[in-house]
């Protein structure tokens, strides 16, 4: 078998040669050399002969992963480009490691019609470094447009239910059961309810408090998520709804989970890098560089996410990547935005806690890659398999990645990592066979492609 693949190739165009790689993959980890024939993986085996005009990549004492696939970025374009755009953010995404993303609806024009969402493809077909799908957003008046979307061609629909602002912010119940009812797509909601936020806003208020950066967990409390959160469970479970909870972020929601493989699942749900990281002890140091929504909150809640990954309670871990300028985050709590820049350091995040012994290897690619690809049903992406495109990326577990504001590859300039140093490195990133990350620099070469799916 390997003998003829060999004699195979040798009128192929491309061909890339991965050796002595420790591979992890699907529960495994495993010593083996890759064969990227083009775009995707040919062949992998314990030896495989280079052949001269190889490109030959010698990964000696390094891991190989699946490229993460990030189900929830912000990326800014269309309208909101002074904070990042789909070229700028892919960039620093592919030198993170991550090689397929899905993004959200709040630009400017919302993505609010099928219309305004395949001019997104059109911008991403000309400009990403990484793999791409568009959310389209739902909104109390756009049911048409929900049910005109393609499960092949679509990664999902998008509800804000509470905390967003314009048409985004769908509130209405039986719009809200329209959606769940009708929708041929997954659905993936951002949950804190508005009212017991305002709520709170109030209590604090009365009692003669000017706000700050501290308060923002008081602000947007458990209660606020769960209320919201268990509402969507309550609507997917009513309408047998396909439903993807984003960010979870306190101890309290992980009971509105089961426990287990993500196979088979209806209702899942994901965690956040930073909130996998930070905890509300954070703000005074970072301010509000770490303000996002939902919130940071208590160390304990952290604690049970993370334990919670270890549960398959929680079956995915994205970045919610959402870039603000330094000069909007440098005002007053109340007037500064909600979002971090994270894709170029989530992956590093998280590679470092399995230094820690937080998390193991294994757990970190099920998580971002093999379990977005089965619950999305991404085409042939996921996993370390022949036959799949490669999109694979080389870390070093025993190297370290010093982070500052000045070399993050973000629009936005600024990281809120800056100061840490992560126990290993990005050593290569492949997009579609092609090298696109070297380990220092990003290569000026487009091999990104529309996600498709199989459902």
């Amino acid at each position: 078998m390997q003998k003829g693949m060999q004699q195979g190739v040798k009128e192929r165009s491309y061909r890339t040669l991965i050796k002595n790689a420790f591979i992890v993959n699907e529960g495994h980890v495993f010593k083996a050399d890759v064969c990227i024939i083009n775009q995707k993986i040919a062949l992998i085996a314990e030896n495989i002969e280079a052949e001269v005009t190889d490109n030959v990549i010698d990964a000696s004492g390094c891991y190989l992963l699946p490229g993460m696939i990030d189900d929830q970025v912000h990326f800014r374009e269309p309208g909101l480009t002074h904070k990042g755009n789909i070229a700028t953010e892919s960039r620093a995404a592919v030198a993170g490691g991550i090689t397929s993303y899905m993004e959200m609806p709040n630009v400017d024009p919302a993505t609010t019609t099928i219309e305004a969402l395949e001019k997104k493809f059109d911008i991403a077909d000309k400009k990403s470094m990484a793999n791409y799908s568009f959310y389209l957003g739902a909104t109390e008046d756009n049911l048409d447009q929900i049910k005109r979307l393609d499960p092949i061609k679509h990664c999902g629909v998008k509800v804000f239910m509470g905390a967003s602002t314009g048409n985004l912010l769908v509130e209405n119940e039986q719009a809200l059961e329209a959606i769940f009812r009708e929708s041929p797509v997954l659905i993936v909601t951002h949950c804190e309810k508005g009212e017991v936020i305002e709520k709170n806003i109030a209590a604090l208020s009365q009692a003669g408090k000017s706000f700050s950066i501290e308060d923002h967990p008081k602000l947007r409390d458990v209660e606020a998520c769960y209320q919201s959160s268990s509402y969507a469970v309550g609507l997917a479970k009513k309408y047998n709804s396909q439903l993807h909870v984003l960010h979870i972020t306190t101890e309290k929601e992980l009971s509105l989970f089961s426990a287990g493989p993500i196979e088979g699942k209806n209702i899942t749900a994901e965690a956040c890098v930073h909130h996998l990281w930070f905890t509300e002890q954070d703000y005074k140091e970072k301010g509000n560089l770490i303000k996002c929504n939902p919130s940071i909150k208590a160390k304990s809640d952290r604690d049970a996410l993370i334990e919670a990954l270890h549960e398959n309670k929680i079956d995915i871990i994205a970045t919610d990547h959402a870039p603000h300028t330094l000069a909007e985050k440098q005002v007053e709590y109340e007037k500064a935005p909600a979002g971090l820049s994270l894709v170029q350091h989530a992956l590093l995040s998280l590679l470092h806690q399995v230094n820690d012994k937080r998390l193991n290897l294994a757990q970190v690619v099920q998580k971002t890659a093999h379990n977005p690809a089965i619950r999305y049903a991404v085409q042939q992406r996921g996993f370390i398999r022949e036959g799949y495109f490669a999109d694979l990326v080389l870390v070093d577990m025993k190297a370290s990645t010093a982070v500052t504001h000045e070399n993050s590859l973000y629009h936005c300039g600024w990281s809120p990592f800056a100061g840490q140093t992560f126990s290993a490195k990005i050593k290569s990133t492949w997009v579609n066979g092609q090298q696109v990350f070297d380990g220092n620099e990003v290569l000026p070469v487009k091999a990104s492609m529309r996600l498709s799916f199989t459902r």
